[in-house]
């Protein structure tokens, strides 16, 4: 009997030891809320408009995560993450299953992490939840630049691998590489100028020491309309060839830094965004912004695009967020944005706040557009 006792006792350390060793976690936000518009395009002009708005602060997800120690500092890792609308249940980001994030891979303590799948870019990475006033305040989708054209939020490479360096003394590091996996294309070229092929590499750096924060990060890729989702490329209605030819190459940089001084933040970023056409046409997007939060969050944007002529989009977020909670809030959102300046047609630029699509706002069909916004946001 005593013997069976001690075998069952064994046993049951060996199966908590083995238990202790893995872990999988089941996470998610949901984001919901009201907007009300001033300008809306319709077919008879721009009318003003309400409407029910989710994942405006941050997109609606859940998602699985998970390790296993393989022992000596090494383990293995994963992440599903799938993107939804809340408002009629369906798939987010071109009705793909994980389409937020999908990846398996290895980490090692004081090396970093080398992953394997559907990934983010280091411009989401290091610079979009950091130093832009779309991560940093509930603006969000609201907040960051037209179309996400400098990949701050929702720039996800497919067919990836990268390394993510483990924290050097407050500085990190990474690479990565999204295979167009087509035979011939390695870097992402055309099998016909219709027909391309995507790939991408993306490079990051980052730096904190206490208050300060420093990042920078590069990403290009070839071919964007060939990826599944496609990576969109319209500057609103300023470029009126950029939407009837092949977009060869998006290429973006960015620079950014934030201060905390107690419970406030001040930070500025800067992004310069190239998009080159198969015809040898070439459109730079330049982006700059700043901003400050305390318990009231006021941010100031300024956008400019350069074309055949010159324009530009000017700005201005402020809102207010309230903790129910750890993990739930409400909050409430104002934007205003400009637009100065005419087309390469010659036409009065339109007014187009952040990533204008889905369940976000609509173009507004005229060179000014305000949006009003009541949310609530939970996490698990």
């Amino acid at each position: 009997m005593n013997k069976k006792v001690l075998a069952t006792a064994i046993l049951a350390a060996f199966a908590g030891a083995a238990h202790a060793q893995s872990s999988v976690t089941l996470y998610g936000l949901v984001d919901a809320g009201v907007t009300y518009v001033n300008h809306a395009t319709t077919s008879a002009g721009p009318k003003s408009l309400y409407q029910f708005g989710d994942g405006v602060s941050q997109g609606s997800r859940w998602g699985l995560r998970g390790s296993e120690d393989l022992g000596g500092g090494l383990k293995a890792i994963f992440n599903l993450e799938n993107g939804f609308n809340v408002g009629n249940g369906t798939l987010g980001q071109g009705s793909t299953e994980f389409g937020r994030q999908a990846y398996v891979g290895l980490t090692q303590n004081g090396v970093g992490s080398l992953t394997l799948g559907r990934q983010y870019s280091f411009s989401t990475d290091y610079l979009g939840g950091s130093y832009a006033n779309g991560g940093q305040t509930v603006a969000g989708n609201y907040g960051y630049h037209i179309n996400d054209i400098d990949q701050l939020t929702s720039s996800r490479i497919n067919n990836s691998v990268k390394f993510n360096s483990a924290n050097f003394y407050g500085l990190t590091f990474g690479a990565m590489y999204g295979f167009s996996n087509t035979a011939g294309a390695f870097s992402g070229a055309p099998s016909t100028q219709t027909n391309a092929s995507s790939s991408a590499y993306s490079f990051g750096l980052n730096y904190t020491n206490g208050p300060l924060g420093i990042g920078a990060a590069y990403t290009d890729i070839r071919y964007p309309g060939s990826a599944s989702p496609s990576f969109p490329t319209a500057l609103s209605n300023s470029v009126a060839t950029i939407k009837n030819s092949v977009v060869k190459d998006l290429a973006t940089t960015g620079v950014g830094a934030k201060y905390s001084i107690g419970p406030a933040t001040v930070w500025a970023l800067w992004t310069h965004t190239n998009i080159e056409q198969i015809i040898g046409h070439m459109t730079t997007f330049n982006a700059y912004e700043a901003g400050a939060k305390y318990a009231i969050t006021p941010a100031l944007t300024y956008m400019q695009a350069k074309d055949l002529t010159n324009g530009h989009w000017n700005q201005i977020d402020a809102s207010v967020d309230y903790a129910l909670s750890k993990r739930t809030d409400v909050y409430l959102l104002g934007v205003f944005q400009d637009a100065k300046g005419t087309t390469s047609t010659g036409a009065q630029l339109q007014s187009q706040i952040g990533v204008s699509t889905g369940s976000y706002l609509p173009t507004a069909g005229a060179d000014t557009q305000l949006a009003v916004r009541v949310g609530l946001r939970h996490k698990f």
